[in-house]
């Protein structure tokens, strides 16, 4: 199993940041792509942003394209969010998560989740 805990979150002024993380331990860490996705009161999850398993690849929803950036560091077991110019409509519970595809990720399928860390954007 691989096990996921992030961490990070929590309250901020719109056009603030926030930086999230998720340390994974228990499987090789660079044999998956990696991912976070979100979900607000009353809707479905989404998938954030996506990155491969070497780093060189990223996705992005159109909701956060360049605003946000997904990094990792393969050494330290870690992926990263960096969120930017965040608007009251990105508050929501921040999941990371982790499958061996890269392509299914971005559509929102994954193996692996974390518990979720709040992110809150005030007006």
């Amino acid at each position: 199993q691989l096990q996921l805990v992030e961490s990070g979150g929590g309250l901020v002024q719109a056009g603030g940041s926030l930086k999230l993380s998720c340390a994974a331990s228990g499987r090789t860490f660079s044999n998956y792509a990696m991912g976070w996705f979100r979900q607000a009161p009353g809707k479905e999850r989404e998938v954030v942003a996506a990155i491969n398993r070497s780093g060189t690849g990223r996705y992005y929803a159109n909701s956060v394209k360049g605003r946000f950036t997904i990094s990792r560091d393969n050494a330290k077991y870690t992926v990263y969010l960096q969120m930017n110019s965040l608007k009251p409509e990105d508050t929501a519970v921040y999941y990371c998560a982790a499958h061996t595809n890269f392509l299914l990720l971005q559509e929102g399928v994954s193996d692996y989740w974390g518990q979720g860390t709040q992110v809150t954007v005030s007006s």
